[in-house]
């Protein structure tokens, strides 16, 4: 299931899903796509490279899409090479052209070692699997397809506006074409392109939707939206995108979605699951959301990564709001002048935004997760950073979650100011006052008068620890902590709301383990396993 919804019904499309055939060395076996293999017997602790292979039949252009491969990928077709790729959690695709007819062979070699020219990848706080973790596609494509179509709504008056684009790619020239877009099954805009050379054709137009309804959390109204390409009367191509009509502003300390000030109640949450690893099935990610409405939760923060793209639409589908975010947790300077840092943190954001652009839910985009926001230069990457993305995206505010209380200096270029605060947990500090003290230091800095959301609160808590006094990893503890810290953001009424952290508990490289019992981060309301702890029922208390 690559998304959760058709996206052709015209271009043929294969999803490369089920067995494949696998191997490391003298290691060869069967294994179902998308995985990971430390869910492999045998396997837990691999690190480095594995070959993926899988046999299929197409024939003419090709156009392969790679949902996610952790975390460098190099891709061949009947041996040739067609495509290498760095990060885990962004797609990337392929295409080949004029592939004869009959079976090919497709082979992924998929690597998740730590080296010397990976900035992103690193030993870190969660854990970095190996595999092909995301749904493979192949698809067969003309001359001209279309790569792309992003709307960005806005609202005028009473009537909705959208700006749409469409990226075209040419693989042989054609003299005319015909573009046709749909909203439904109703024709709103058809139009005569000439793509005469090789290469790629961006078309833009403004248009007025005179009857749509307004998405709105409670009310998550979505529309498909058809980009059509017809040659000579005959529909060549199609791709089918899925969007909401809403608009999200900042006005003073609100941020307003449609108008109307949210009051965030949410999760940080990972994307691993100790059956499963980060190849997370659809039904186990409805499952997760399904824990969070339990809890009355409305957002989810994707820490610290873009998420899949499944993810995204179930989060459409509930109304339930996303902080989407760029890969990158915890780094220094150091860290940040890594000579492929600026290179690969770039590629992340600009194909996280160019694939995830339509989704309705996301409110904003993050970047650089607890990073050097203290310094001059990590205030010039910050800088870099947040101007690329207000570059593709102008109807989204931005935003980056820090931790450096009263030392920060990049408040300035943000439009909503996320602090991560651990009252009671890292120090005995009383949740109430640090809250109001942390909210103090902002309005003394650059960042005052925005909107201001604590982006991450918590504590730990083993699961099944139970003890007299309840010490500091109990069940209880984490749920007295829980308590507190929710109660003190949520009665700050100058705050727009929380993420707790975190959602579930999860795996973290081995080199964390002394900070981590389980070698795990074990600050989530519900196990690796999804099983409740005593603050699962803390929190709903609090949010209902």
């Amino acid at each position: 299931m690559e998304r959760g919804f058709l996206t052709h019904k015209v271009r043929k499309a294969e999803e490369l899903s089920g067995l494949w055939d696998f191997r490391i060395g003298e290691d060869i076996r069967k294994v179902s796509v998308p995985s990971c293999w430390e869910t492999y017997p045998g396997l837990e602790n691999y690190e480095g490279k594995a070959i993926y292979e899988k046999e299929f039949s197409a024939e003419g252009n090709l156009h392969f899409l790679f949902k996610g491969v952790s975390h460098t990928a190099v891709v061949y077709l009947d041996g040739q090479r067609i495509a290498a790729h760095y990060n885990a959690f962004t797609p990337f695709e392929a295409v080949a052209a004029d592939v004869k007819k009959g079976p090919h062979k497709l082979t992924i070699e998929a690597d998740n070692s730590f080296n010397e020219e990976s900035a992103l990848h690193i030993p870190n706080d969660y854990f970095t699997y190996g595999g092909i973790n995301r749904p493979v596609v192949v698809e067969e494509i003309g001359d001209c397809f279309v790569e792309r179509l992003h709307i960005r709504p806005w609202k005028e008056g009473e009537l909705w506006h959208g700006e749409i684009t469409v990226r075209m790619r040419v693989l042989k020239p054609i003299e005319k074409i015909k573009l046709s877009l749909l909203l439904g099954e109703k024709e709103v805009l058809c139009t005569e392109e000439s793509v005469q050379t090789e290469g790629v054709y961006t078309f833009k137009k403004d248009l007025v939707f005179n009857s749509v309804k307004t998405y709105e959390p409670d009310d998550p109204v979505l529309y498909y939206v058809t980009a059509k390409l017809i040659r000579d009367d005959i529909v060549i191509d199609d791709l089918i995108e899925r969007v909401g009509f809403r608009e999200v502003k900042v006005q003073g300390k609100e941020i307003l979605f449609n108008g109307k000030p949210l009051r965030i109640k949410g999760f940080n949450r990972h994307e691993d699951h100790a059956l499963y690893g980060c190849a997370m099935p659809y039904d186990a990610m409805d499952y997760d959301l399904r824990l969070m409405e339990d809890m009355g939760a409305n957002a989810v923060r994707t820490c610290h990564y873009p998420n899949d793209e499944r993810f995204l639409d179930l989060c459409d589908e509930k109304g339930i709001l996303v902080w989407e975010e760029g890969h990158a947790r915890g780094l220094s300077e150091e860290q940040m002048r890594h000579k492929n840092f600026r290179k690969q943190s770039i590629y992340c954001i600009r194909e996280m935004i160019d694939n995830h652009y339509n989704h309705p839910s996301i409110f904003t985009w993050g970047i650089l997760n607890e990073c050097a926001s203290e310094t001059a230069y990590g205030r010039e990457i910050y800088e870099e950073q947040f101007k690329l993305i207000r570059s593709m995206d102008q109807s989204r505010p931005v935003t980056f979650a820090s931790c450096k209380i009263e030392s920060d200096i990049c408040l300035d270029l943000v439009d909503i100011v996320s602090m991560n605060i651990y009252p009671l947990w890292y120090h005995d500090s009383p949740a109430d006052e640090y809250v109001k003290k942390v909210y103090d230091w902002v309005q003394t800095t650059e960042g005052k008068g925005k909107p201001y959301i604590v982006s991450e609160i918590g504590a730990g808590g083993i699961p099944g620890y139970h003890a007299w006094g309840n010490p500091k990893w109990s069940e209880e503890r984490q749920a007295e902590i829980l308590d507190e810290q929710i109660k003190a953001v949520m009665s700050h009424k100058e705050t727009s709301g929380l993420f707790i952290w975190q959602f579930c508990d999860c795996r973290v490289s081995k080199e964390c383990f002394y900070g981590r019992p389980r070698t795990m981060n074990n600050k989530g309301v519900v196990d690796e396993y999804r099983r409740r702890k005593a603050a699962y029922h803390t929190v709903k208390v609090n949010f209902l």
